[in-house]
C-alpha cells in the first residue's frame, strides 16, 4: 500500500512553498528514446528523472535501448523490444509491452503513467493505464505530424493530427514545453487540460565567459569574423534547406560571415555539398558545446517543428543573439527586436534581412546578446521541474477523489 505523505513543492507561479498532501507518486515513464541517441527531448526527461529521484519520488523508465547509451542517463531503465526505424536507423520504434515488461510494471506498482511520445509504446501504455485504472499524463516534445511534410508524406498529416488528438484527449493532463505551444494545443483541441512544462538552462555552463579566441583561430576564424552558428541534428525537419538557402542569399549579397555547423546526422553529406565553405565541427557535448556556442556571434534556427528550442535557449544563455522561425517554442523564448529576431516560417528573404542587419551592426548585436543572456537567467531547472511534480500530485489527488465516493457507496451497501 502507498502511504500518505507531504511533498513540499516550490510553486514558482505563487513564488511560495506549497505543500501537497497526497499519495506518494510512483512514476512509470515511457519514452521512445531515453538514452540511446542524445536529443532535446531525452535531455529534458533525464533532467526530470534526476529531479524526481532527488526529491525521493520513485521513478522507472521504460524505453527502447541500444548496445551502448549515448550518455550517462538518470534513473533505472527497463528495456522494451524495438526495431530500427527505416531511413532513420539512429532511432528505434518500440513494438509494444511484453509480458516481461508488464510483470516489471506490476512489481514496481506505479500510480501514474507519464507518456512522452504518442508512439506504439505510448499507445500500449495508455491502454494499460486505462485497464489498470491508473491516471496517465503526457508531455509533448515534438509534433510528429508536422515531420511528414519533410518526407513527401504531407497527405497523411491530417490523419496523424487526428490520432494525436484522440491520444492526448485520453490523458488527465498534457504538458507543453512553451506558452505558445500550449496555446496551439488548446486551439487544436488536443486536451482540456494543457499545462506548461518549460525547459531550463545551466547558465553557469552556457555562458559568454566560455568564448575562446584560440578555439576560433583553430578553425580559421579571426576575432573580426562574424560567425553564424547552427546547432542540432542534421535532419531535414530542422530546416536545413532553408538554412542553406539563406546562407546563399547572404553570400550573393556579399554579407561577410562564416558558417559554423555543430552537430551530425543523416543529412551531413548533403549539407556539406550544399555549403562547401561552412565549418563542420561535428557532434559536441558538455564543455566543448558550451565553448562552440559562446565562440559564435549569431545563432540561426529556422526549424518550424520546435516545440521549445533547447538550442535557442542555450545560445541565448551563451550571449549569442538568435534569429529563429516563428515556431511555437521560439516565439516563447525570443523577444523580437529585443533579444533577437523572429521571421515568418520559411521566408528566406526575411531571415537574410535580419541576419545581414546583425552582421553589419555590432552595437545591436551586443545589445541583443546582453538581453538574451538576462532572459535566459530566468529559466531555472528546479523551479520548472517542481511544477511537473506539483502537477503529478494534483492528478493523484483528483484520481483519489474520484475513487472515494465509489468506495463509500460500496461500504454503505455492504453495511445495509
Amino acid at each position: 500500500m502507498n502511504n500518505p505523505i507531504v511533498v513540499p513543492i516550490q510553486d514558482v507561479r505563487m513564488n511560495a512553498i506549497t505543500s501537497f498532501t497526497t499519495v506518494a507518486p510512483r512514476v512509470a515513464l515511457f519514452s521512445g528514446n531515453y538514452n540511446y541517441t542524445r536529443d532535446g527531448a531525452n535531455r529534458a526527461l533525464n533532467r526530470l528523472v534526476d529531479f524526481l529521484e532527488r526529491r525521493g519520488v520513485a521513478v522507472r523508465v521504460y524505453s527502447p535501448t541500444g548496445d551502448r547509451p549515448a550518455f550517462a542517463h538518470a534513473g533505472e531503465v527497463v528495456s522494451v523490444p524495438s526495431i530500427a526505424i527505416p531511413r532513420r536507423k539512429e532511432y528505434r520504434l518500440a513494438i509494444g509491452l511484453t509480458e516481461r515488461v508488464k510483470e516489471d510494471l506490476r512489481a514496481f506498482r506505479p500510480n501514474i503513467f507519464h507518456l512522452s511520445a504518442p508512439d506504439v509504446l505510448g499507445y500500449k501504455a495508455l491502454k494499460l493505464a486505462r485497464a489498470w485504472n491508473i491516471p496517465a499524463v503526457a508531455s509533448v516534445h515534438t509534433r510528429f505530424d508536422t515531420y511528414l511534410q519533410y518526407y513527401g508524406l504531407s497527405y497523411f498529416e491530417k490523419f496523424a493530427t487526428r490520432y494525436l488528438r484522440a491520444f492526448y484527449q485520453q490523458c488527465e493532463q498534457i504538458y507543453a514545453p512553451s506558452d505558445s505551444m500550449g496555446q496551439i494545443l488548446r486551439v487544436e483541441g488536443m486536451s482540456d487540460d494543457v499545462r506548461i512544462w518549460g525547459r531550463g538552462v545551466d547558465s553557469d555552463h552556457f555562458s559568454p565567459e566560455r568564448r575562446d579566441p584560440t578555439w576560433r583561430a583553430a578553425y580559421g576564424i579571426s576575432e573580426t569574423d562574424t560567425v553564424i552558428a547552427f546547432v542540432g541534428r542534421l535532419v531535414l525537419e530542422k530546416g536545413l534547406e532553408t538554412f542553406a538557402d539563406v546562407m546563399d542569399v547572404l553570400k550573393n549579397r556579399n554579407v561577410a560571415h562564416k558558417v559554423l555547423i555543430v552537430g551530425d546526422g543523416p543529412e551531413r553529406a548533403w549539407m556539406q555539398r550544399r555549403l562547401p565553405d561552412a565549418i563542420f565541427a561535428g557532434h559536441m557535448d558538455d564543455s566543448a558545446l558550451a565553448r562552440a556556442y559562446a565562440s559564435s556571434d549569431l545563432f540561426f534556427n529556422p526549424s518550424r517543428t520546435e516545440t521549445f528550442g533547447n538550442v535557442t535557449l542555450e545560445a541565448m544563455a551563451s550571449g549569442v543573439p538568435p534569429v529563429c522561425a516563428q515556431a511555437a517554442g521560439s516565439m516563447s523564448l525570443v523577444q523580437h527586436g529585443t533579444t533577437g529576431f523572429l521571421a515568418a516560417n520559411g521566408n528566406v528573404g526575411e531571415y537574410a534581412h535580419y541576419l545581414a542587419r546583425l552582421v553589419g551592426d555590432r552595437g545591436l548585436r551586443r545589445s541583443f546578446a546582453q538581453a538574451s543572456r538576462l532572459r535566459a537567467l530566468n529559466y531555472n531547472w528546479d523551479n520548472i521541474l517542481g511544477e511537473v511534480l506539483a502537477n503529478y500530485c494534483e492528478v493523484l489527488q483528483c484520481s483519489a477523489a474520484r475513487k472515494a465516493p465509489a468506495n463509500e457507496t460500496e461500504v454503505l451497501a455492504k453495511a445495509s
